[in-house]
């Protein structure tokens, strides 16, 4: 019987495991630099080792070059323009309330006061919102997809692969955006990749080297205090 090593945790372990967890953030501006493709290979070779349910593994990516990105770009924005409405592969959610709604609120506000957008400027906070639909500029973009027919439980092994994915690239020094906006346009985001109606689109995943002296990557999300997020029985 082969017999596997057993991890034992060590001090520097932990140090880097904060470290980068603490370091990663969505960017918001990025420069015009391709990704290596043997970086983008080390990067998902690393998140594929995520846990998932009987180990089925149901995430599959479709990850456009630098050309690819550009033309999947200027698609997507002209069909966000013109197609405002939701048309989404899952369910988005109707209203964000009490603790959510204010923490979602609270991450909006500080983008918007690092770029000096009043919070009356709708103009303004409407643009910044449709940077989503230009991938922040970013040079890369990921689309997350899973079979259609495994349920919800699927779509939760693919947020933990995703995590895993958004840490092994800041590890390799790559910045990330997790987008659930152009899950709203799921039908289009796959009919341009050819993704068939047998995946589900979960998310797309702009990346590549952030600008930092962008205002936009000036900021840091929040996170909430352990009182809030669980309890010791």
């Amino acid at each position: 019987m082969q017999q596997h090593p057993v991890s034992r945790p060590s001090g520097s372990d932990v140090d880097t495991l904060t470290r980068l967890m603490s370091e990663r953030f969505t960017c918001r501006a990025y420069l015009d630099k391709a990704v290596p493709d043997a970086v983008i290979r080390s990067i998902v070779n690393v998140a594929k080792k995520s846990a998932s349910w009987c180990n089925v593994q149901p995430w599959h990516l479709v990850i456009g070059s630098q050309a690819t990105t550009e033309q999947f770009r200027n698609a997507l924005l002209e069909h966000a323009a013109s197609s405002p409405e939701v048309d989404s592969d899952l369910p988005f959610p109707e209203e964000y309330r009490g603790v959510h709604a204010r923490r979602r609120q609270e991450t909006g506000y500080r983008l918007y006061e690092a770029l000096g957008i009043e919070r009356h400027d709708r103009e303004r906070r409407a643009s910044q919102g449709f940077e989503n639909f230009r991938l922040f500029g970013a040079p890369h973009v990921a689309i997350v997809t899973m079979a259609a027919d495994l349920g919800p439980y699927a779509a939760v092994d693919c947020g933990g692969f995703i995590a895993s994915l958004l840490l092994a690239a800041h590890a390799h020094g790559i910045a990330t955006t997790p987008q659930g906006a152009l899950a709203r346009h799921a039908r289009f985001v796959r009919s341009h990749f050819g993704i068939g109606d047998d995946r589900k689109m979960i998310c797309a995943i702009s990346f590549g080297y952030a600008d930092p002296d962008h205002a936009a990557n000036s900021f840091r999300t929040s996170r909430a205090p352990d009182e809030e997020i669980m309890r010791l029985v």
